[in-house]
């Protein structure tokens, strides 16, 4: 069940913008220990929430890497989402009507800072793991950059430490989709909906990638192949209509213009110093066959950090690797644990 803070100051954007206020809606697993050390932070991706075990399969679980016995999971929502932490959805305190269109640009910078204020808040002063994937590896980095002495382990999955050109070109493709919807601008909540499933459809040829459609994707015709219609042609309008029964196209848009704006080396200098000035033990890890974070990105990153453990899982899935092939990352982060953990800790 996500628990609620509500934040009464103002929060500056780092576009220019500012939110009067701010709700951020987040969910606990297991129990802080009274050395306040056994907490670890996940940073979810682009339209998942801050329930990790809806999400996240075979993670929040007795002996695995988020082991709730052992370990204080906290995971907060976005800020711009729809599930709960201010978003275009969220009613604008100075109309006392949804923001919708008139939510401001947000980056990832504002989505770290909205998360340190309910660390702040909930009394947390360090956490023994930053942990995040994809849109939630840009959240860990960021984090770690702007407080290091918060993060005592960074884990970084299926992510990037910039936006690259290719991502950004998935993302426009996917603003123009949203954008041919006639319905999009309108101040109602389903405005956009058919461009978001169009835009969806998109993205999921960037998360699964070759391998993953021909290995599940096949036509099962006792006649061979159908002339038209196509498996692979549901699939792709289901993906759609499934995000479009859970989530917001304002949020959609906002939250991958935040993708757009990421560069953690903006104004901190070169990537290469940005990088290796992180002392803390990191591991990095990549999908053999994504496509949107690819391995040799993820390879040139590795060699950046001071103290990298870099490791590749080979998965058919691509991008969505790091949520289907939670056995063999289950090993890799449980290693991580045990060779980077103190005795006193």
């Amino acid at each position: 069940m996500s628990k609620f803070l509500h934040y009464k100051q103002p929060l500056q954007l780092e576009a220019g913008g500012v939110l009067d206020e701010i709700t951020i809606a987040y969910d606990t697993f297991g129990t802080l220990n009274e050395e306040g050390t056994n907490v670890i932070w996940v940073c979810h991706a682009l339209t998942a929430n801050s329930d990790v075990a809806d999400w996240w399969p075979n993670t929040i679980v007795e002996g695995r890497f988020l082991d709730p016995d052992k370990y204080f999971i906290i995971c907060a929502n976005t800020l711009g989402s729809c599930y709960g932490t201010t978003g275009p959805t969220s009613i604008n305190p100075k109309t006392g009507k949804p923001y919708y269109g008139d939510f401001p640009l947000i980056t990832i910078r504002d989505i770290v800072k909205v998360h340190q204020i309910l660390a702040r808040e909930l009394g947390i002063k360090s956490v023994y793991a930053m942990i995040g994937s994809s849109l939630g590896g840009f959240q860990a980095l960021e984090w770690a950059l702007t407080d290091p002495s918060f993060v005592k382990r960074l884990l970084l999955i299926a992510t990037g430490s910039h936006c690259q050109p290719w991502l950004a070109a998935f993302n426009k493709s996917m603003y123009m989709a949203i954008e041919c919807d006639p319905t999009w601008g309108e101040p109602n909540e389903n405005a956009g909906m058919k461009g978001m499933a169009c835009a969806r459809s998109i993205a999921l040829l960037s998360y699964r990638g070759w391998h993953a459609y021909n290995r599940t994707q096949w036509d099962e015709s006792e006649d061979g192949t159908p002339l038209f219609s196509r498996r692979a042609h549901s699939y792709q309008a289901y993906q759609g209509e499934k995000l479009c029964r859970r989530f917001n196209p304002y949020s959609y848009y906002r939250l991958c213009q935040s993708v757009d704006s990421h560069d953690v080396s903006r104004g901190r200098g070169t990537m290469d110093e940005v990088l290796h000035s992180l002392e803390m033990p990191v591991l990095l890890v990549a999908i053999s066959s994504d496509l949107l974070f690819p391995e040799c990105d993820h390879r040139q990153m590795a060699d950046r950090f001071a103290n990298c453990t870099y490791e590749v899982i080979d998965s058919d899935y691509a991008h969505d690797g790091f949520l289907i092939e939670n056995e063999k990352l289950d090993k890799i982060i449980q290693d991580f644990y045990r060779a980077t953990t103190e005795p006193d800790e």
